[in-house]
């Protein structure tokens, strides 16, 4: 990657580390600086920790990714009350919450980072059978992002589980192609397809790291860089 300092940046990372609640303030004080430093900043968020869609097998698979997509919304109210604490947010969902959260739109989430709002962006795509990968993916087309930042517990991308394979290969860099072509599972097939369409460079990194978000937004080599 050639470009250093990015403006405007998409943060994806999953529900799970609402449930570590110092990883959680790791990741809301780099939020903090970076709204202070006027980066135009967007989150995705998933809602593992309370129910995955994609694993409970107790309801039909469009039932189980609503309960999901809501559970996204619940961990977005969480994280907005934290980050308002301290700094501006607008709180977005795919779909209205009653008087809870209003509607994503566009033109909502483009004039909050006018405003130097951090958005916060729930509910995935609004609609079953899509991952918050490819919300993340979607959003960063729509808000005209830089490049999107996966928080993740690893380094980085691999040839295969590391925990599991110790001899696994690491990826510094490689293409949308070949993580398409490998089936590597760091993000879905639509999400990769999305931003090699889009040419939207995605950043995998170990977001338990300290300060590994402002490490990587101010030109600081971090994990792997599909591009």
């Amino acid at each position: 990657m050639s470009k250093k300092n990015y403006q405007r940046v998409l943060l994806k990372f999953s529900g799970e580390f609402f449930q570590n609640d110092t990883v959680l303030t790791l990741i809301t004080n780099q939020i903090v600086q970076l709204r202070q430093k006027r980066i135009k900043l967007a989150v995705v968020i998933g809602g593992g920790n309370i129910i995955r869609g994609r694993t409970a097998q107790k309801f039909t698979p469009t039932a189980a990714d609503h309960a999901g997509m809501l559970a996204t919304v619940i961990n977005g109210i969480v994280l907005t009350d934290i980050l308002q604490q301290s700094i501006t947010v607008c709180h977005l969902a795919a779909f209205p919450v009653g008087n809870l959260v209003p509607a994503y739109t566009v033109d909502r989430a483009q004039q909050a980072l006018k405003e130097n709002k951090i958005v916060v962006l729930s509910g995935g795509t609004g609609n079953p059978f899509f991952s918050t990968d490819s919300a993340a993916a979607l959003r960063a087309i729509e808000l005209k992002m830089d490049i999107i930042l996966k928080g993740t517990k690893v380094p980085g991308v691999f040839s295969a589980d590391p925990k599991k394979y110790p001899d696994a290969r690491f990826y510094p860099q490689l293409s949308y192609q070949k993580a398409l072509t490998e089936g590597l599972e760091i993000m879905d097939r639509t999400a990769f397809a999305l931003c090699q369409q889009h040419r939207i460079p995605i950043i995998v990194f170990d977001i338990t790291q300290p300060d590994a978000i402002l490490k990587i937004i101010g030109g600081k080599k971090i994990g792997s860089c599909i591009c």
